[in-house]
C-alpha cells in the first residue's frame, strides 16, 4: 500500500545504520555509536547527514588547512546528501542535487520505507557487490518530537 508523504514530514534521528551481507555477515560502516538525521520538509526537500561517534577535531581555525590525512579521515567518517523526494508505492525515492561524495550527486537514491509505532521508520535499500554476492542496508529512524 502507498505510504502517506505527511508521515515523513519532520526530522528523524539515527537508530542504527548495519549491513546484512548474503552470507550472515553484519557490519555497522560507522561503527556502533554512528549518529545522524534525516529530514524530509512538505515542500519535497530532503537532506541525511550519517557520522561516526568519535570525529577527531582538526583543531585549526579553517579546515582548509587540514593535512591531507585529515581530510581523509573526515571524509572517510561523514556521509551527507540532500535534493527532492518523493514516494513511488512503498519506496521513497530521494533524487541526489548535492553530496559529500560527487558521484551521488545526479542518482536516485531508493528506499524501500517501513513505518514502526508511532515513531519509527525503517529505511533499505538491496545492492548486489562486484563479487554478485548481495547486501542489504537497513537503517532505522525514530522521529523527533515537534
Amino acid at each position: 500500500m502507498p505510504h502517506d508523504r505527511s508521515d515523513f514530514i519532520g526530522a528523524w534521528r539515527l537508530i542504527d545504520w548495519r549491513i546484512e551481507y548474503s552470507d550472515g555477515a553484519v557490519t555497522r560502516p560507522f561503527g556502533e555509536g554512528a549518529h545522524g538525521y534525516i529530514i524530509y520538509s512538505s515542500d519535497g526537500t530532503m537532506t541525511a547527514s550519517i557520522a561516526k561517534a568519535e570525529r577527531p577535531a582538526f583543531g585549526l581555525a579553517n579546515a582548509r588547512n587540514a593535512s591531507e590525512a585529515q581530510k581523509t579521515a573526515a571524509f572517510d567518517s561523514y556521509f551527507h546528501y540532500a535534493g527532492p523526494w518523493e514516494l513511488d508505492g512503498d519506496e521513497v525515492v530521494h533524487s541526489v542535487t548535492m553530496s559529500l561524495n560527487p558521484d551521488m550527486t545526479g542518482t536516485q537514491q531508493r528506499r524501500v520505507a517501513r513505518f514502526s509505532g508511532d515513531d519509527g521508520l525503517t529505511l533499505s535499500a538491496f545492492e548486489v557487490t562486484k563479487d554478485g554476492g548481495k547486501r542489504h542496508h537497513i537503517l532505522q529512524w525514530q522521529k523527533l518530537a515537534q
